[in-house]
């Protein structure tokens, strides 16, 4: 029988986060209509005027863009003993970011900020930014070498990942978990 188990994890935007969309948003808007005025004022020259109005539906673009690469979701899968993450950018473009055989974690528990990280270790964020939750996972990978996953997984997940599991982290996931 598959071991399966699939969530959608919503990252909440943090205040620095609102701030650049509004920085984003309204200088885009406010060089799209200074593009936009500077390109109908040289209605004498048409060629200048033709660039001008194409540099600004351009930059309109690139600032609707922009914002909606804003929001950014998490899916992770959990297929027999095989965590994947993909982000999900604007609802509409999908990015693996990693896989990995949960059999290979070699520490797994609750996160918080005082773990320690060595100099060489890639982390990778995959959080709902909510800080209440998330749950590390250390591995070594192709890629990234040696590496450490911070996710907010649900209860389902975190069941079928805890039967993945190494026999020595899972009786210490059971106990502390």
């Amino acid at each position: 029988m598959d071991n399966f188990a699939e969530q959608l994890v919503k990252k909440q935007q943090t205040s620095a986060d609102r701030a650049k969309l509004i920085m984003i948003v309204a200088g885009g808007i406010i060089l799209t209509v200074l593009l936009a005025i500077g390109a109908v004022l040289m209605l004498g020259r048409p060629l200048i005027s033709f660039v001008g109005l194409i540099g600004a539906a351009g930059l309109g673009y690139w600032t609707y863009f922009s914002a909606q690469s804003m929001q950014v979701e998490y899916e992770y899968t959990f297929t027999n003993g095989e965590l994947d993450i993909d982000k999900i950018i604007a609802k509409s473009r999908r990015k693996a970011m990693l896989s990995v055989d949960v059999s290979k974690f070699t520490a797994f528990g609750k996160y918080n900020d005082s773990l320690e990280e060595t100099s060489d270790m890639t982390v990778v964020f995959a959080t709902d930014n909510i800080a209440s939750g998330e749950y590390y996972a250390d591995f070594p990978h192709e890629e990234y070498g040696s590496t450490r996953l911070v996710f907010s997984p649900d209860e389902k997940m975190l069941s079928n990942i805890k039967k993945a599991l190494p026999r020595t982290l899972r009786a210490q996931a059971e106990k502390e978990l």
